[in-house]
């Protein structure tokens, strides 16, 4: 498990395949919520489980599934 304290506001947030998925807001829970300003957000906050991270380094969050795959899995509810 990756070290969430580790996790800051405006970290980009990767793919396993290196596709950017979003950019991190805050932490809510045990979620990642990015903001809703991001190229790929179109407006809206979205959420990702912590379970999808694979590590925080280099200055990102990587995820253990591809780009794509987060996108199809994120949630805009809080």
């Amino acid at each position: 498990m990756a070290d969430l304290s580790t996790i800051q506001e405006h970290m980009p947030v990767v793919g396993s395949d290196g596709g950017h998925v979003g950019t991190v807001d805050h932490l809510a829970g045990q979620r990642i919520k990015l903001t809703k300003n991001d190229s790929d957000a179109q407006g809206q906050h979205h959420f990702l489980h912590i379970d999808s991270i694979a590590s925080v380094e280099n200055g990102e969050v990587r995820l253990n599934r591809t780009g794509a795959q987060a996108k199809d899995e994120w949630a805009t509810a809080e």
